[in-house]
Order: structure tokens, then C-alpha cells, then sequence
């Protein structure tokens, strides 16, 4: 399958982001949401995105009118009918994205991909609820999708072939670099990531540092790029904790106890950059 034209479902940060990679790409984009408010936020975050990128002369002047050409904003799902591939990029809510997920599906010609972005929910679940079952997989991209490479590409059980390397293909045309893996909570990285984020809360709720040197020492001493603490906020405190939720239901392992100070803090609002307080102010 040559994809042409892409559908995003989602005009938020992992929606725009996608959008912005696939229209920097060349390729035709459709990005919807729910509200005009929530698709003129996510085009004017996709246009401040390649504002930065001139001026660290990574892009032309040139280059951003044509990105931002190519993505169209829309709040009606029938724009979506014109892509090959539709990327669910939804909150990360099972019964949300299930909804969604059958809008959609009843709308699309029969060959058209469905994926998701989701970081955690199951693909052989969501797969199930549609219509497409061998055409369904998950394309979990990473924050911020413009500058991250990696893109998780997981198989439901019932995803095909010819699925999977359609969408290798897309992810590699996009400039990413896939890595395959199979369907189980959490897939592989955020299999690891989350709950070592959940491990920096508990560190910090029980008072052995502060979370400056939490995060000093993480970046120090395992020469990560962002310690954990400021990674949760950039993520989402409500999505790590989220997350979490997710392996302690599937895996019925006590590892996965969400810490309560992120449950305290996700409870207060404080979510983390998006709302301007997390572990940080910002």
C-alpha cells in the first residue's frame, strides 16, 4: 500500500506532533478533533514547532508554508475518508478510544489502516472492537514525536502482514526508526520507563532527595538526556499515572502500585507542563 494521505485523530501533543512529521515528510495530513479550538491550537503548536526549527536552520521559511499546507484541520470524522492510514491519537482511555475507534471504523473503505498510538493499551482489545481486525495495529510514537526517532510498531495477534509492513514503510518514509514488538501492556519501553518514573515518585515521597537531585543524579550517574521527575511532567503525570493503572489491572502485580504522591498530585491538577505545575512550575 502507497499512503499518501494520513488521518490523525487528536489535534494534541501527540497528534500535531504526528501531523507535523508526516506533513514535514511530504505527505498529505488530516488531523481531527472534537472542538475548532482544539484543531486551531494544534496547527498553531505545529507552526511554532517549525519556527524553532528555522531558526536553529534546520528548515527554510519555505519548507514550513509547504508542511503547513499540507495539513488540513477538521472536526468532522468524514474528512478522515481520504487517508490511507488513520492514527488514533486519543487520551489514553480504553472505553474512549474503543468509541472513537467504531466511529471511524464504520466510516473507512474496507483497506484503510487503523492504527493507535496508544502507550499501553492492549492492540489485540482495540483490534477486536473494529470491523478490521488484520488492518488494526499500534504505531506508539514518542514526545516530542518531531525530534524523538523511535517509533514501537505492535502486532495484535490478528494483525497482518501486509499490515505491518505498510506501516514500517510509513514510519521509515517518516524518518523514524521502528522497532517491532508484540502486543502486552506497556509494549516494550514504557514497559520499563513508567515504572521507573513511578519508583523516582516514591523515592521522592519518602523524602531521600529532592527531586533537583533525583533528576541530577539520573542524568549523572545513568547519562540520561532528562531525569525522571521532569520526564513525568513532560509526558503527564495523569498519563504515567494512567498508565501504571493499566499494568497493575493486566498483570495483578503489586510492582505496579501506582506511588500515592502522583495519585496526590494528579488529583490536585498538577499534571505537569501542560497545566504549568508538576513536580516543576513552569
Amino acid at each position: 500500500m502507497s499512503i499518501q494521505t494520513v488521518g490523525i485523530i487528536g489535534a494534541g501533543t501527540m497528534g500535531n506532533g504526528i501531523a507535523q512529521a508526516c506533513a514535514v515528510a511530504g505527505l498529505k495530513v488530516v488531523m481531527v478533533d472534537i472542538a475548532e479550538a482544539a484543531v486551531q491550537r494544534g496547527l498553531a503548536t505545529v507552526a511554532g514547532s517549525l519556527d524553532r526549527l528555522i531558526k536553529k536552520e534546520k528548515i527554510s521559511a519555505a519548507d514550513k508554508d509547504a508542511a503547513l499546507a499540507l495539513i488540513q484541520g477538521s472536526t468532522d470524522y468524514e474528512a478522515l475518508k481520504q487517508a490511507q492510514i488513520v492514527i488514533e491519537a486519543a487520551t489514553e482511555n480504553h472505553a474512549l478510544k474503543v468509541k472513537i475507534l467504531q466511529q471511524v471504523d464504520a466510516l473507512l473503505a474496507p483497506e484503510v489502516i487503523l492504527a493507535s498510538n496508544t502507550s499501553s493499551i492492549s492492540i489485540t482489545q482495540l483490534a477486536a472492537a473494529t470491523s478490521r481486525a488484520d488492518r488494526f495495529i499500534g504505531m506508539h510514537f514518542f514526545n516530542p514525536v518531531p525530534m524523538m526517532a523511535l517509533v514501537e510498531i505492535i502486532r495484535g495477534l490478528q494483525t497482518s502482514d501486509a499490515t505491518h509492513d505498510a506501516v514500517k514503510e510509513l514510519a521509515l518514509a517518516l524518518g523514524k526508526s521502528p522497532i517491532t514488538v508484540k502486543n502486552a501492556p506497556g509494549f516494550v519501553v514504557n514497559r520499563i520507563l513508567v515504572p521507573m518514573i513511578n519508583e523516582a515518585f516514591f523515592v521522592l515521597a519518602e523524602g531521600l532527595a529532592t527531586a533537583e537531585d533525583i533528576d541530577a543524579g539520573m542524568k549523572l550517574g545513568c547519562n540520561q538526556p532528562i531525569g525522571p521527575l521532569a520526564l513525568a511532567d513532560m509526558i503527564g503525570l495523569d498519563v504515567c499515572l494512567a498508565v501504571m493503572e493499566v499494568y497493575l489491572k493486566e498483570y495483578g502485580d503489586s510492582k505496579y502500585r501506582p506511588c500515592p504522591l502522583l495519585r496526590e498530585m494528579v488529583a490536585a491538577g498538577r499534571l505537569g507542563r501542560k497545566t504549568g505545575h508538576g513536580v516543576y512550575a513552569y
